[in-house]
């Protein structure tokens, strides 16, 4: 009777297995290759350098891929919208857009349906509970925000009108 063969298969070596990875994936390394470049052309790559290296001299390769003076404003632009963003509670932020969303929906079926509001009708929601709680918000978004335009141009304190408003 034979005797079994004792055979363990060599392992391949790391150099093999790589070379076989890139036999097997030729066009997607191809395809990586190009926006690879792609992005090093533009500059990207370098601001991600940047980025990752701690941001030393991050703006001004921002400032040289968005050419310019308008580059300048956009990049001021998006630093403010930034710092807005983050003063905001996003509690808050969540509470109103959800009432915005339902809004808009409970809108959008109202013209849908192919329905107006008249006059006396106007003045009957005034009455609704919902369009009081809601047009309280506006103006207390339209308070705020013209407090806040004041206070930017130098005005204080109360006028004699804000009384009766702030309640």
């Amino acid at each position: 009777m034979a005797k079994p063969l004792e055979f363990t298969p060599r392992v391949p070596t790391p150099q093999e297995q790589l070379h076989s990875e890139v036999e097997d994936s030729t066009d997607a390394l191809l395809e990586g290759l190009y926006v690879l470049r792609q992005l090093h052309e533009h500059g990207v790559l370098d601001v991600l350098g940047k980025t990752v290296r701690g941001g030393e001299g991050l703006v001004a390769s921002l400032l040289h891929i968005t050419g310019g003076e308008s580059g300048t404003t956009v990049l001021r632009n998006a630093t403010e919208v930034g710092k807005t963003l983050s003063a905001l509670n996003p509690g808050e932020v969540s509470l109103l857009g959800n009432a915005v969303v339902t809004g808009l929906n409970q809108g959008a079926r109202h013209v849908a349906a192919g329905k107006g509001v008249g006059l006396g009708e106007l003045l009957g929601l005034l009455k609704d509970r919902d369009v009081q709680v809601a047009l309280g918000a506006v103006f207390a978004v339209l308070k705020g925000a013209g407090r806040a335009l004041r206070e930017a141009n130098g005005e204080v304190g109360q006028l004699p009108n804000q009384a009766e408003v702030d309640r």
